[in-house]
């Protein structure tokens, strides 16, 4: 599957949206999704990414190595090496598809000063 870098814009910032939450390799949710090349457990978060006039809410798959302390809805990040892979499949009958997105870390960012704190 291709698997390509995502170039963000100067302008562009992410906030978080949820906490993260494990990832699992099954649908009954009795093994945990892990990295093939670490063996990190994988865990999945929303980030809402905002770019010029545009904002979108993104699930993104990073390792739990990757997760900075302290992290919580509303705060800043930028993510690190951020991939997307399209994907498509056929259940009951009809196709599927989407873009996953994984990052290799999140690192948190300093808010910007508001006009109230100058």
């Amino acid at each position: 599957m291709a698997r390509i870098r995502v170039g963000l814009l100067p302008t562009a910032s992410f906030m978080v949206g949820t906490l993260p939450v494990p990832k699992y390799a099954d649908a009954e949710k009795t093994q945990f999704a892990t990295d093939r090349e670490t063996g990190a457990r994988l865990m999945t978060i929303t980030l809402f990414f905002m770019e010029e006039d545009r904002a979108e809410a993104l699930k993104i798959t990073v390792p739990e190595t990757g997760l900075p302390n302290g992290l919580k809805p509303g705060m800043p990040v930028m993510p690190v090496e951020l991939f997307a892979t399209p994907w498509a499949r056929i259940f009951n009958g009809q196709l599927s598809d989407g873009i996953a997105y994984r990052v290799d870390r999140l690192d948190l960012l300093t808010p910007a000063p508001t006009a109230e704190a100058a």
